[in-house]
């Protein structure tokens, strides 16, 4: 085979590569990563904690909702706000940023809005995101965004194609980034409970004889 055959053949199978490749990106993000009931989207997760009594998973997940939010970011919009606090029901309306590019100049984010349940029994926990929606296009000064339902943007019948093998151009981003949140969130919640190990001691100074550091 020649070489100008085969640079032929590779310039053919470029764009089938391409695609192929970017199927196999979005596959996580395709039909039924965006759950809905009754027509909400709603995450779910559950999981069990054993040996755990009610109030001692409550004192766990009550300062990770907390920290739910990044505080470091001083931002309007940027909040955790319980709206329900008890030892087996924590519900806090949680407002972020959600980034999808950041280069010089040209930032693309929205405020991405949802509330999140923490129901908890005795070695038992259900974690439910809802009530999602986003803030876009917003101005420097924080107006003229618009408000934009997950229902409306997110959901199978907005964000697919009719064959639903494809993200739309303008709704997949927010697609991708809410469904790794989502995924974010619960597996935070779960690392809460992990026992983390104990620092290990520094090593001792190493004593030279032979010499004298300045």
């Amino acid at each position: 085979m020649t070489m100008k055959k085969i640079l032929l053949m590779l310039v053919l199978c470029l764009p089938i590569l391409a695609t192929a490749k970017d199927k196999s990106d979005d596959t996580p993000y395709l039909k039924g990563a965006v759950p809905e009931e009754n027509g909400i989207v709603t995450f779910t997760k559950s999981f069990k904690v054993p040996g755990k009594s009610k109030q001692e998973i409550y004192n766990v997940l009550k300062p990770w909702a907390s920290a739910l939010v990044d505080g470091s970011i001083e931002a309007p919009g940027n909040y955790a706000r319980f709206t329900q606090d008890t030892n087996d029901t924590i519900v806090v309306r949680v407002c972020e940023w959600q980034v999808y590019k950041q280069k010089f100049l040209n930032l693309d984010r929205s405020r991405f809005r949802y509330t999140l349940a923490v129901i908890i029994e005795d070695g038992k926990v259900q974690l439910r995101q809802s009530g999602l929606a986003y803030y876009y296009r917003e101005d420097m000064e924080g107006n003229g965004g618009e408000n934009i339902r997950a229902e409306e943007w997110i959901n199978d019948k907005s964000a697919l194609n009719k064959a639903g093998t494809k993200l739309l151009p303008q709704s997949g981003k927010f697609r991708r980034k809410t469904v790794d949140r989502a995924k974010e969130i619960f597996e935070s919640a779960m690392d809460a409970f992990e026992v983390k190990e104990a620092p290990k001691p520094e090593p001792e100074k190493k004593v030279r004889r032979a010499i004298v550091e300045d």
